[in-house]
């Protein structure tokens, strides 16, 4: 096997130890610029990858992130972010780690070169879902496992790496390579590499949603206020769309249990909470839909 570009010797770096703090940031900041420009030579198949995960998402199915390490970690962390960002089901998108939620803050022996458990660990799996591996050098048996109980059960998959030889990429209904050249440290993938795969995963989860109409415009309607910061950006978001004052958009949100877009249609067709629920039902969902609005570029 050839050597993994993120365990390579760093020629930028190789005197970093020899630096004092700010030698040492600007050293780790003038790396840390690379990762934008790698993650834009594959925005045609992030975009292709979006457009599949929207299409299972309406089909019924979830994103199931599948990753070992930093990777897992990030799979994880994305998908946390999903039910408060967008209210949708904890179950919509998810985190697999090898080792499972113990590996998460403690790492768990040989749990990456497990192929047997990525098998086990994707029989959660169904047709309608969508799978994403992710690791930076698309090596562990632990992904190879995945996927191939994911070919098995006809599931299609997305491998989201950094190296171009990686294993995971001959098994993966479609790859998104993201080279971003030697570590910082040799082999640290949680730098470079992590900073890649935590870009595209923001990416493919905001993508799709927004492809589903999660939000309106750039504002987040379907957040799930579970705090009073987020009931504030609930109460300013529908003023704004609504052209209301703060004082309605409480009232209404009250209402209908914080739901804002339930809100934004209630006040602005002057209707009830529930007619309001039913357009929005008629329209899967999509504000711009039930106000009537023709699509801005």
């Amino acid at each position: 096997m050839s050597e993994v570009i993120t365990e390579c010797l760093n020629q930028n770096t190789i005197n970093i130890d020899l630096l004092d703090s700010i030698g040492i940031v600007k050293k780790i900041n003038d790396e840390d610029k690379i990762v934008a420009f790698a993650v834009e030579r594959e925005i045609n198949n992030i975009a292709k990858a979006i457009d599949l995960i929207s299409e299972q998402f309406l089909s019924g199915g979830r994103l199931i992130y599948f990753g070992a390490g930093t990777s897992g970690r990030l799979g994880i962390l994305d998908a946390s972010e999903c039910p408060p960002t967008f209210s949708v089901d904890s179950q919509m998108v998810q985190g697999i780690m090898a080792g499972g939620d113990t590996a998460f803050r403690t790492p768990v022996e040989g749990a990456e070169d497990d192929f047997e458990l990525g098998e086990k660990d994707a029989e959660i799996l169904t047709e309608n879902d969508i799978a994403v591996v992710i690791s930076a050098s698309g090596n562990p048996k632990y992904l190879l496992g995945v996927l191939s109980k994911a070919n098995e059960k006809n599931v299609k998959t997305i491998a989201v790496t950094c190296n171009s030889n990686a294993r995971i990429i001959d098994e993966a209904t479609m790859t998104i390579c993201v080279e971003v050249g030697p570590e910082v440290i040799a082999g640290s993938s949680r730098m470079k590499a992590g900073t890649a795969q935590k870009m595209i995963l923001n990416m493919l989860s905001t993508g799709s949603m927004i492809k589903i109409g999660k939000t309106y415009k750039n504002l987040m309607i379907d957040l799930n206020p579970t705090n009073e910061k987020l009931k504030d950006r609930a109460i300013r978001i529908v003023a704004q769309i609504a052209n209301a004052t703060h004082a309605k958009a409480f009232e209404v949100l009250q209402k209908c249990n914080w739901e804002v877009k339930t809100a934004v249609v209630s006040i602005m067709k002057n209707i009830d909470i529930e007619p309001a629920r039913i357009e929005l039902k008629r329209h899967n969902g999509i504000l711009r839909k039930v106000l009537n609005e023709k699509d801005v570029v």
